[in-house]
């Protein structure tokens, strides 16, 4: 039998100290064979605070660097650590612990990359957020010829090879458009069904206004800027 996979939970965090807490002593808890290492991107709030309270294991960025720069600092970490997969999860208690093990054992299969999908079980969903991320996932099928059902979630693994690409390089976010680009790179990427909670306190910038110009960057990036990106 292969050896379990040693992986790293990357908590990007910006003003989440109404969940923080919640967030990584539910993981500790549910998942203890999962390490842990909160980014904190730059908060004006308590949340870097709490984690020196509590004694959480902490990277705190002095300025916000975004949510590209914020999970570039944590796998740059994961690369340093020598760890074989890292999970993006969330600091607003939308991700759930309990999927993080059968997210592992599916990467144990052989995979670069695996996805947590709200809609790998033919979830029916209307909203703006099911049906963006319907549109990236044909885009995304016509460029590469790979089926992705839920190429928006952001509760994402990623083998040591794929730490490497995003702690080395520095045009690598984890958005859909360079879940798109690694297809076309040769990434081998599966997905495990999730569900995904509402946020668990505070307010989130996805606005719908924001969400919209999101989906239209998005769609604009995997059809035609992909077609000139620099490994």
């Amino acid at each position: 039998m292969a050896r379990l996979k040693k992986v790293l939970a990357i908590i990007p965090a910006f003003n989440e100290e109404a969940n923080i807490e919640m967030v990584v002593d539910e993981l500790t808890a549910l998942c203890p064979e999962t390490d842990y290492l909160v980014v904190n991107d730059g908060s004006t709030d308590r949340t870097a605070a709490i984690c020196r309270e509590k004694g959480y294991n902490l990277l705190d960025l002095p300025v916000n660097l975004g949510l590209a720069g914020c999970f570039q600092a944590g796998m740059k970490y994961a690369y340093e650590k020598g760890y074989d997969c890292a999970v993006q999860f969330d600091g607003d208690g939308q991700h759930r612990p309990e999927y993080i093990g059968a997210m592992r054992r599916k990467m144990e299969e052989g995979y670069d990359i695996v996805i947590g999908s709200r809609f790998i079980e033919g979830h029916k969903d209307a909203s703006m957020r099911m049906i963006g991320s319907r549109i990236l996932s044909a885009a995304i099928r016509m460029t590469t010829g790979v089926k992705v059902m839920d190429p928006t979630s952001g509760m994402r693994m990623f083998n040591r090879d794929m730490i490497r690409e995003f702690a080395l390089k520095l045009n690598y976010g984890p958005e859909p458009d360079t879940i798109s680009y690694l297809l076309k790179q040769g990434a081998r990427v599966a997905e495990v069904p999730v569900v995904i909670a509402p946020r668990a306190g505070g307010e989130s910038y996805l606005k719908p206004a924001v969400a919209a110009n999101y989906m239209i960057r998005m769609l604009l990036s995997i059809l035609l800027i992909q077609n000139f990106r620099k490994r």
